[in-house]
This record gives structure tokens, C-alpha cells and sequence, in this order.
């Protein structure tokens, strides 16, 4: 039998053993030198809060360039610092030097007291609300929505039900059509016992749907990313970014049972929103009222949420300014690679820039008379509304005049926001 380590170079085996050891042994040592893991440090503001949510505005980082205030929806299943993980290759802070007013919502982290918040809860209710909050702040008629992943479908189903407060609608990387089944994700939700994991938990942990989802790529998630963090374990600068994106990854919150109950049967299984059959507060979300410029966004290699399920909303609303866009990668790729930030903030930034305003409202000149001799002005924008009354509806008052909640009425079916 011929000896299988005949052809090994001991010498060369030996070097590389050492060099590995010196390397981990550096590793070892920044590792204990990093007390904290600094992610979402761009400046921001709090502006309103109710219940576990919270609304911030980012502080300014150059002119204005846009009038209509931008809110930015993000998932509920992972923390909105995904947009802002490091000062060099932060979305949000690429928005904020092109001159976009950008409000955030930050779901916060369920408890047992919100396990009956539905579907209906976050979208006419705490939407709304900081919809509402963001309009009387900027004393802005409208808002322009961006909704990121399932944030994306939150706010395509609320262009639907309130397109009177939206002036744009930007979708990155969210979900429409269930009925596909390329990737993982939409075949396993499909078959998902959702009821069992609802009624066992009522609040589910997030650890068990992160789990999932890093299944979805076993060995690149969870194997070959830490063999290649070996490779970066000398260096401090990219060791930090490694460990923000594991913080991120593994800071999931809790899930409120009714709202993901409702999300998997409604959309994952039955496919209601483009079918026109999924009901919101006793409304069926109609897709074809939505009218306002929409930009649709897709990533072409995303493994969580397939182009296939993203490319048919354009077709669903009624919306004659519509622009569908391909970015060349990932689904975390749109936000943090380094494409991103060259390419896609100032894509949406001008394609918001160009749609600031309304079309100006011309009025007819009045002819002249003795008591007017002056012919009419024209308007040319139609005057913001009174929104004193409308900003009623808004559970919590601005911050920080914040107003003593009432007492909470104690009842099974948990805390539920105001909706407006």
C-alpha cells in the first residue's frame, strides 16, 4: 500500500501550521480588545413613540433637496441598523448627503403583550400613525414610503388603503407574488404549520425563524463565512465589519403570533394580495388604487426573495409612472455592498428629487370687475392641509410633548395601536 502522506512537504506543512497559529492568536487578541460593536451611529433624532415602536428622523448632513419627507418601513423580522451598519457603507447616510428628509420606523421587540397584533394593527395602525407624526412634523401633504423586504409589502398594501397621504412608493427587495417557487423560503412557507408555531409560542422567538433562514444556506452561512473570517482576523478595521453584520444577523426580534399568522396564510399560502382578496380592517387591499410614481427594486441573485416574487407588482397597480430596477446582487447586497453605494442611493435619491411635488393646481384668472380689478394668481402648489385635526388620530403625542398615554384596558387580546 502506498503511504498517503508520502507526497505531504513536512517543511511547508510546518510553515503553514505556524503562519495559521500566529493568525489566530492575533484574531484572539482583538477580539478581546473590542468592548463594543458600533452599528446605526448615524445622527437621528426621536420624534414619536407608541408602544415598543419608535419613529426617528436623521439629522440633516447637507441642504435640502427634497421637500416630501421620505419614511423608510423596514421588516419586522431583523433591526432597521442594517441601513446604517458602519459610517463607509451606511444607505442611510448616502440618502442624507443627497439631501433627502429621512424619518425611520424601529419595530422594537415584541412581548407577550403584543402576540395579537395583526396585520391590521401595524399597517393602519402604527403605519398610519407615524405617517400621520412624519406629515404634521414636516407639515408635508404627503409622504414619499420606502419599504424594505417585507417593509416593502407593508407599504404597497398602505399606498393601497391611504394613497392620499403617499406621494411616492419605493419598493427594495419585497415580496408580492407568493406563487413562485424559486428559493427555499416561499417552498417551506407553503408548508409551513404556521398555527402550530403560533399557538405554541405567541410570540415566536426569533432565534427559531433566524434559524431558518440561515438554512437556507447551510454551508455559506454557516460554515464558509467564518472559514473566511479567518482571513480577516488580523485586520481590526475588517474584523469590526464581520462582527456588525453577525451582530445584525443574530439581533432578531421576536415575532408577534397573529401579524406572522396572517402573513403566511394570507400572502405565503394563499397568495391574497395579487389575487385582490386579502382584507385589512374589513377593506380588501386593492393593489390597482395605487397611483403614485412607484420605483419597484429587485436584487437579481437574492436568495431570500426571488425576482420572481418582486418583477409582477408593476403590472398589479394603477400607477402610470412606474419604474421597475435591476441591482446586480444579493438581497443584503443592496444595502451594504459596496455597488450600493455608488449606484442605488442616487439612483432613488434623483428618481425621488424628480418627483418632489405635486403637479401644480392651475385656477382660471377671474375677469376683472370695479370691486376686483386684479385678475386671479395663479397657485402654483396646492396648499398644505390642516393636519391639527388629522394628527388626532395619532396615539402619542410628538416628541417630546408626550402626552400621558391612557391607562390600558386590560383584555386577552393584548395592547393594539390606535388606528386612524
Amino acid at each position: 500500500m502506498t503511504n498517503p502522506f508520502s507526497n505531504i512537504d513536512a517543511k511547508l506543512t510546518m510553515k503553514y501550521l505556524g503562519d495559521f497559529n500566529s493568525k489566530l492568536m492575533k484574531g484572539a487578541e482583538l477580539l478581546t480588545d473590542i468592548e463594543e460593536i458600533d452599528v446605526g451611529t448615524a445622527a437621528k433624532q426621536l420624534v414619536y413613540e407608541e408602544d415598543k415602536l419608535k419613529l426617528y428622523r436623521y439629522k440633516a448632513e447637507t441642504d435640502k433637496a427634497c421637500g416630501v419627507p421620505v419614511l423608510v418601513v423596514y421588516a419586522l423580522v431583523n433591526r432597521p441598523y442594517m441601513l446604517d451598519i458602519q459610517p463607509d457603507r451606511s444607505f442611510i447616510r448616502n440618502l442624507l448627503k443627497l439631501g433627502l428628509d429621512v424619518y425611520i420606523i424601529d419595530w422594537g421587540y415584541p412581548t407577550q403583550s403584543d402576540r395579537y397584533l395583526s396585520m391590521d394593527d401595524y399597517i393602519n395602525g402604527y403605519i398610519d400613525n407615524c405617517v400621520n407624526a412624519v406629515r404634521k412634523s414636516t407639515k408635508s401633504e404627503k409622504v414619499s414610503l420606502m419599504g424594505v423586504c417585507q417593509g416593502g409589502t407593508f407599504s404597497a398594501i398602505y399606498s393601497a388603503l391611504h394613497p392620499e397621504k403617499v406621494q411616492n412608493l419605493i419598493t427594495l427587495v419585497a415580496p408580492f407574488d407568493f406563487s413562485t417557487n424559486d428559493g427555499l423560503l416561499f417552498n417551506w412557507s407553503k408548508t409551513m404549520d404556521v398555527d402550530a408555531l403560533v399557538d405554541a409560542y405567541g410570540v415566536v422567538p426569533g432565534n427559531i425563524l433566524n434559524d431558518g433562514f440561515l438554512m437556507l444556506m447551510p454551508f455559506n452561512l454557516n460554515i464558509k463565512k467564518y472559514i473566511d473570517m479567518l482571513d480577516v482576523m488580523e485586520d481590526k478595521e475588517k474584523l469590526l465589519n464581520f462582527l456588525r453584520m453577525e451582530k445584525w444577523i443574530f439581533d432578531s426580534p421576536g415575532q408577534a403570533g397573529e401579524c406572522l399568522r396572517q402573513f403566511v396564510k394570507d400572502c405565503y399560502q394563499g397568495n391574497k394580495l395579487v389575487k385582490g382578496k386579502l382584507k385589512l380592517g374589513g377593506k380588501t387591499v386593492d393593489l390597482g388604487k395605487i397611483t403614485m410614481p412607484i420605483l419597484n427594486i429587485y436584487a437579481s441573485a437574492d436568495h431570500l426573495v426571488p425576482p420572481a416574487a418582486t418583477k409582477p407588482f408593476n403590472d398589479l397597480v394603477g400607477s402610470e409612472d412606474k419604474t421597475l430596477y435591476e441591482f446586480q446582487g444579493g438581497h443584503i447586497g443592496v444595502f451594504v455592498g459596496s455597488r450600493s453605494q455608488k449606484e442605488l442611493a442616487p439612483a432613488i435619491a434623483k428618481w425621488l428629487i424628480q418627483r418632489d411635488a405635486p403637479a401644480p393646481v392651475k385656477v382660471a384668472p377671474v375677469k376683472a370687475t370695479p370691486a376686483n380689478t386684479e385678475p386671479a394668481k395663479v397657485t402654483e402648489k396646492p396648499a398644505a392641509p390642516d393636519l391639527a385635526t388629522e394628527s388626532k388620530a395619532v396615539k402619542a403625542t410628538l416628541i417630546p410633548k408626550v402626552a400621558t398615554k391612557p391607562a390600558a384596558t386590560k383584555k386577552e387580546t393584548g395592547n393594539k395601536p390606535t388606528k386612524s
